[in-house]
């Protein structure tokens, strides 16, 4: 019952911007962490920002300085502002989240579908 929409990737020529978005739906207690991982073909999923809810972020040095990850937990929303990309930054990105179903504390990941995000000149 818990779905991770994305939203906002596209096509973007090297040196612009893309602002991803992610919300959560369904039923849920809670949610924690909520975090940006990419993947290219050929390669392995790789974080690129997480946010622990408690405002502490991390980056992947790769990004660091031209992401910013954002939260609004009363919408239960993650954004990924995406600045200066290079076409090393092509990948699909998916949003996940540790969330809780239940009352109980228990905290489960779930990923969106993911989101194509394309740089070329």
């Amino acid at each position: 019952q818990v779905q991770l929409v994305e939203s906002g990737g596209g096509l973007v020529q090297p040196g612009g911007s893309l602002r991803l978005s992610c919300a959560a739906s369904g039923r849920f207690f809670s949610i924690r962490a909520m975090g940006w991982y990419r993947q290219a073909p050929g390669k392995q999923r790789e974080l690129v920002a997480t946010d622990t809810a408690g405002g502490s972020t991390n980056y992947a040095d790769s990004v660091k300085g031209r992401f910013t990850i954002s939260r609004d937990n009363a919408n239960n929303t993650v954004s990924l502002q995406m600045n200066s990309l290079k076409p090393e930054d092509t990948a699909v990105y998916y949003c996940k989240a540790e969330i809780g179903p239940l009352s109980n504390r228990l905290f489960y990941d779930f990923w969106g579908q993911g989101t194509q995000v394309t740089v070329s000149p």
